[in-house]
């Protein structure tokens, strides 16, 4: 087809100018063969670094690894294909991993935001319905109530019914092969929930065949450039499709090194970036206004990165200019495509094709991933209607110069009440992540709503921003 500089082809449909992402035949594909398919190539060069525990793994170990974990989940605890696994644990070596072992059988893992509450966890264990649970021993009182069969992630298995990750890996210290099991490329390898925009959360199906097309777009720029050898410091977790699929695996099948960190802390990521030499990091905005504000930047050599990107909320050119000045020697990215460019971003948008910055950044967040945890109105909204206390309620979204957007309440309180608004605000505190927490509540008289009786939650919101 004839295209344009643009990519605008005679039929009237705009194309990629890059080459096609090949990807392979659907039919008898698993993501963990297509993952450990080069590793011959490169059998000793780090595949895991675990900032946390030190533990570092060759891709050959890696691999090896995964084998071992895979035989004893199906000779012990009989997980097979199909079976769903969920994961409640920060990011480490060992759940990577897992979650690997777990899809190498032909099951299915289901990952949780460790901060959940019981009543949040409860919510996906009914509607995933998991044989096995993976955590670690500081969040089993979450999980304990469940009557499910539990691993820890380490060497500890303290009670009855619970195991080791490594006493399970000891047991099958002469395994060295992956499961021999037949996997298609649209069989499912994970189930992740949404963050629930438009109502609660939901299941989403991901087959391996997603997670290897996601891979080869993402990483297509890195081969056609013939670069190799990153090391990405994954803080963004490993529950989040960001973490798990953009980098963890799309690096990982690529041949890349993973630095792993469990919990976000500002000057340990740039200890770790220091002391890994990482090259590349892909974080959220509020980490790219720590880089461009903050002095502890200044007490760590961070020489070695070549890329910054930021994902999930658009980045102010501003800020972006902010951070590209304090690392020259940085290529800064917005939502892993756009290089930090003022002309060429101008020309961008000014070409062939009219569309404003704004709809290319919206375009852009469409067709990638999405690097933040949002939060559903609807969900808060029913759980303070369970309130005795409240007839009425409207959430909203408010701008938040570190969050991006942060949940506000509008409350209508029942005759006689005397409910306040920290009343509010700990009553959905004590059922909640704490990223769900709402920042601010209003009591009102009554919440605004259309001749239909249904809220009218958009017209709130361009009033509330046009008034701050």
């Amino acid at each position: 087809m004839s295209m344009d500089k643009s990519g605008y082809g005679h039929d009237g449909i705009f194309r990629s100018l890059r080459p096609p992402v090949v990807i392979p035949a659907k039919q008898h594909t698993s993501m963990i063969s297509f993952l450990f398919r080069n590793v011959s190539s490169y059998p000793n060069k780090p595949a895991l670094i675990d900032c946390d525990s030190g533990e570092t793994l060759t891709f050959s170990e890696f691999k090896t690894t995964v084998a071992k974990l895979s035989q004893a989940l199906n000779t012990q605890l009989g997980i097979s294909k199909n079976d769903v696994v969920l994961f409640f644990a920060p990011n480490s070596i060992q759940y990577s991993v897992s979650l690997f072992s777990v899809i190498a059988l032909g099951a299915i893992a289901t990952t949780v935001n460790p901060q959940y509450t019981v009543g949040e966890l409860s919510k996906q264990l009914q509607d995933s319905k998991p044989k096995l649970i993976i955590t670690i021993p500081a969040l089993y009182q979450k999980v304990e109530s469940f009557g499910l069969p539990v691993v820890f992630l380490g060497s500890e298995s303290p009670r009855k019914g619970c195991y080791s990750y490594n006493d399970l890996i000891s047991t099958s210290s002469s395994v060295s092969e992956l499961p021999n099991v037949s996997i298609g490329g649209d069989d499912t390898a994970a189930l992740l929930y949404s963050s629930g925009t438009t109502g609660v959360s939901k299941g989403v199906v991901l087959s391996h065949m997603n997670f290897i097309s996601n891979s080869q777009m993402i990483t297509s720029d890195q081969r056609l450039m013939g670069e190799k050898d990153y090391r990405f410091i994954c803080v963004l977790p490993m529950f989040h499709i960001a973490g798990l699929a953009t980098i963890l695996y799309s690096q990982l099948q690529e041949g890349n090194t993973i630095i792993s960190m469990g919990k976000f802390d500002f000057e340990g990521l740039l200890k770790n970036i220091e002391k890994y030499r990482a090259t590349h990091l892909w974080v959220v905005p509020p980490v790219i206004l720590a880089l461009a504000k903050q002095d502890a930047v200044k007490k760590f050599d961070l020489s070695s990165l070549k890329q910054i990107a930021s994902g999930a909320a658009p980045l102010g050119k501003e800020l972006m200019e902010e951070c590209a000045k304090k690392f020259p020697h940085v290529t800064v990215i917005q939502d892993a495509v756009k290089k930090f460019d003022l002309s060429s971003l101008k020309q961008i948008a000014s070409g062939a094709a009219p569309l404003g910055k704004e709809l290319m950044e919206e375009c852009a967040k469409k067709f990638l991933h999405v690097m933040v945890i949002q939060v559903a109105p609807v969900e808060l909204e029913v759980l303070l209607l369970s309130h005795s206390e409240i007839l009425n309620v409207v959430v909203i979204p408010f701008p938040n110069m570190e969050a991006g957007e942060v949940p506000i309440a509008f409350v209508v309180r029942s005759p006689n009440s005397s409910l306040t608004e920290d009343d509010v605000k700990k009553f959905i505190a004590e059922q909640v992540s704490p990223y769900k927490k709402i920042e601010a509540s209003d009591i009102c008289k009554q919440c605004a709503k259309s001749a239909a009786g249904k809220l009218l939650r958009r017209e709130l919101i361009e009033k509330v921003r046009s008034e701050t």
